[in-house]
């Protein structure tokens, strides 16, 4: 039988056919929004019909129907096609949309076409680079059909001038008679350019195109009378140190645009707004804030009402003080309104957003958009949410709440499935994290006290569950106060827990200021060890503090969790596994018998990585080791290790109640069978392992983190970079 199933694996491998599947029901853990939504769209054809585009999660769509955004890529396996640069739907046919998507300029970029409303896709893999995770993703539109010529598709891109297909997207071909041909691709890591902000057919004049450049030149707007054949600068308008953004066209024909010095969205410090008349060549400046009032920031989101080409929006970005707010004007600009001031904000949905007891207007307000079937319906984009109000019309205060139902777009570091408590509690990118007592439900507030915006290491106690401790770091190169944490309720309420200075390698900031040092609490909850610089450990909630000994720097701890006495350590360099026996006080080599004598596999590479050294929960001693793509375990404290995994690479792996009947956990694991790369789970030990996810659930494979429930058999925690947390359930009977 061992053998039958060692040849099925390699011809498996050989083959690239399927391996075994175990059918699961998926679902996200429900935070609500949490990320940066660049763009959002209304369909001109269909009331009740909206997209969203995300620069790491995909393209979502509202189904008024159910009264949720639904996510359209889902089933995407190419990690780069998750940042939309761009999204267009049909101006004619309600089941036609566009997508343009391309995370950044070292991925491939494709331009999606979908028949029926995003359920099914048909790419066409482009030439040039998109960077709808780069500066400059809340540009836009970038993609633009015709409404003349629905089959006629004109694309604005950042490094390759103006492309064109006149066949729906199928192919594509450079415009050459455009006067910009691109700057080409950047040559250096991180860099990006604007390129081609945005493309607006006129639909009040057949054969009028505008186009706009973001990047440096006298000239930024761009005109074509005869469909695109032939095209001229627009002359004036604002200086040339001022970059069109985003651009919108009335009824009435006229242009409004947002300018702002930097193609954001961090960076911006100036902005303007101005209106064209192309019939008259006239231009206005409409700026809601001049003189003495302006603050530093630009504008960027802009939307008119499709009933009255009077009535415009446009929002502030990068506007941190005293922060970004959006403005309308019912008499084309010539006077405004601020809703920041004049406005309610209604978070119960996603009660998190005050972080401060009060839910800020917003920040890089990139996209706004005016219902055009009802004017008084309006939305626009924040980096944590999207908010709506049906209010849009009113003179009275306008209540805006968050318009997220469906959406999960955050970045997942790492998580923690207790032995009691809260089924999970989180650690993200940018919001810090969760405790999630129903999975179901949007939590009540993000980990604070203190309020760290990255949470990178997480660990509870085995036997007293209760006792959690965490470690992160903010955007700021050096963590104000702590980086570190500890919680005695199961992380409803935290504790700072501050260690004694030290000094980082060549005087550069320590481990613990850069929240580079992780952390880890005993079995019984009574010590917390943190790896500084010199390691130390506390057994006193942070009044006293011992130095550990025996421990290289950096090395990766992890603590039993049954025997409070113990814990672990790989000396990656050095080849060697680690114990202590006195709670953390010293260490020593131990057997590491069966491993290889190259544990470099094993290294925990960065603040954000992955412990590769796993303790189960409720056996003293049992532990799992994941060398390379190799995993390994050992039921004896370390001594020995047998290499547990077969015909699998993995990246990633975590461990959940097993099976009844069985001998250890079950395992779960990110990583790749064949050619298939998923999410897969063993119930024998890593004898056999079968696929848990499907072609419907992929989420651009952008997977960071996995675990198991050690409380119930079969669901599995999946943390994405950009689909937030997926949980995961048996569909079928227990085995």
């Amino acid at each position: 039988m061992r053998r039958s199933f060692l040849i099925a694996l390699a011809m498996l491998a050989c083959t690239g056919a399927a391996p075994p599947a175990t059918p699961y029901r998926w679902h996200n853990v429900v935070v609500g929004g949490g990320g940066f939504a660049p763009g959002i769209v209304f369909s001109p054809v269909e009331q009740g019909l909206a997209y969203l585009r995300t620069d790491m999660g995909g393209a979502y769509r509202w189904d008024a129907r159910t009264r949720r955004w639904l996510p359209l890529q889902d089933d995407e396996a190419e990690s780069n096609f998750m940042g939309i640069e761009s999204i267009a739907p049909d101006p004619h046919d309600a089941d036609v949309v566009y997508l343009a998507a391309g995370m950044s300029a070292r991925g491939p970029a494709a331009i999606f076409r979908s028949a029926d409303r995003g359920a099914h896709w048909r790419k066409t893999i482009v030439p040039f680079a998109m960077g709808g995770n780069e500066d400059g993703r809340g540009l836009g539109e970038r993609l633009a059909i015709d409404p003349h010529h629905t089959a006629t598709l004109l694309f604005g891109s950042r490094h390759d001038g103006l492309w064109r297909s006149d066949d729906a997207g199928a192919r594509w071909t450079k415009v050459g008679s455009f006067p910009l041909a691109g700057l080409g691709r950047p040559d250096r890591p991180r860099m990006t350019h604007g390129g081609l902000s945005f493309v607006l057919f006129d639909p009040t004049q057949r054969g009028r195109i505008f186009v706009a450049s973001a990047d440096a030149g006298e000239r930024h707007l761009f005109r074509s009378d005869d469909g695109g054949a032939r095209w001229q600068a627009v002359p004036g308008g604002p200086t040339a140190d001022l970059l069109p953004v985003k651009g919108v066209i009335g009824a009435d024909g006229v242009l409004t645009l947002t300018y702002c010095d930097a193609i954001g969205p961090n960076g911006i410090t100036r902005g303007a707004v101005w209106r064209f008349d192309p019939r008259s060549g006239a231009w206005r400046d409409v700026t809601p804030l001049k003189g003495a009032a302006v603050v530093p920031g630009g504008y960027m989101g802009v939307a008119v009402a499709a009933n009255d080409p009077r009535v415009i929006a446009v929002a502030t970005v990068n506007r941190y003080r005293p922060g970004d707010t959006v403005w309308r004007s019912a008499d084309a600009g010539r006077t405004w309104r601020e809703l920041a001031r004049d406005s309610v904000r209604d978070v119960s949905a996603t009660p998190f957003l005050d972080f401060d007891g009060k839910a800020n207007f917003g920040h890089w307000i990139a996209g706004l958009a005016i219902d055009p079937f009802d004017a008084g319906h309006a939305a626009y984009v924040t980096g944590a949410t999207i908010y709506a109000t049906d209010d849009f019309a009113q003179s009275r205060a306008m209540r805006w709440a968050p318009w997220t139902r469906g959406i999960e777009q955050t970045a997942i570091i790492t998580f923690v499935s207790p032995t009691g408590g809260a089924p999970l509690v989180s650690g993200f990118g940018d919001l810090g994290g969760f405790r999630h007592d129903d999975l179901t439900r949007s939590p009540s507030h993000v980990h604070r006290n203190p309020m760290l915006t990255n949470t990178n290491s997480l660990d509870y106690a085995g036997t007293a569950p209760q006792v959690l401790v965490r470690s992160g770091n903010t955007h700021k190169p050096v963590v104000p106060d702590t980086s570190l944490a500890w919680s005695g309720d199961g992380g409803e309420t935290w504790q700072p827990l501050r260690v004694p200075a030290q000094a980082g390698a060549g005087g550069a900031p320590s481990r613990a200021q850069t929240g580079s040092a992780a952390i880890t609490v005993s079995a019984d909850g009574a010590t917390f060890l943190v790896e500084t610089e010199q390691q130390l450990l506390t057994r006193d909630w942070g009044k006293s503090w011992i130095t550990v000994s025996g421990l290289p720097t950096p090395a990766r701890v992890t603590a039993d969790k049954e025997d409070a006495r113990r814990f672990y350590a790989v000396d990656a360099d050095g080849g060697r596994v680690l114990r202590s026996d006195d709670g953390g006080v010293t260490f020593r080599k131990v057997g590491g018998i069966g491993l290889p004598a190259d544990l470099s596999g094993a290294r925990a590479v960065g603040r954000e990585a992955a412990n590769p050294l796993v303790a189960v929960p409720g056996r003293a001693g049992a532990l799992w080791l994941l060398v390379g793509t190799d995993l390994y375990r050992s039921s004896d404290g370390g001594e020995h290790w047998a290499r547990a995994s077969q015909g699998i690479a993995i990246t990633r792996f975590g461990l959940g109640k097993g099976v009844a009947g069985a001998d250890g956990p079950a395992l779960y694991a990110i990583g790749s069978v064949g050619a298939q790369r998923g999410i897969y789970r063993s119930i024998d030990g890593g004898a056999r392992w079968t696929r848990i996810n499907d072609d419907a659930h992929q989420w651009g494979l952008r997977l960071r983190v996995i675990s198991g429930d050690p409380r119930v058999f079969g669901r599995v925690y999946v943390g994405s970079d950009g689909r937030g947390i997926m949980y995961g359930d048996p569909a079928g009977p227990t085995p």
